[in-house]
């Protein structure tokens, strides 16, 4: 009886590192948004308010399976630019811009 739970014990510690290296690997899909408005312009965060929303008819929950991360550009070239490889550098799945300077 003793052996059986040595093994069960030594067998579970070795599949252990195996067990969360495998939920390491299964992190939430990453989108980036670069709005092209001010952060406090409520027009832009009626645009922002809106994304969350479509997602969760998909299935997507923002923070639960999927992560969203808002960059404000303000419509400022400089700003776009900065924010724009801030998200590249997160590597997200996808990354959303609407307008065209947001696009350049």
């Amino acid at each position: 009886m003793r052996r059986r739970a040595f093994s069960a014990v030594v067998g579970g510690a070795a599949l252990w590192p195996i067990a969360g290296h495998a939920q390491q690997a299964q992190q939430k899909p990453r989108v980036g948004v670069l709005v092209p408005y001010d952060e406090k312009d409520p027009v832009g965060h009626a645009g922002v308010n809106a994304f969350p929303r479509a997602l969760t008819t998909s299935g997507w929950i923002d923070d639960r399976n999927i992560r969203v991360d808002y960059r404000f550009a303000a419509n400022d070239a400089a700003l776009f630019k900065k924010y724009a490889a801030e998200l590249v550098e997160l590597s997200p799945q996808a990354i959303l811009a609407s307008t065209p300077p947001a696009l350049l």
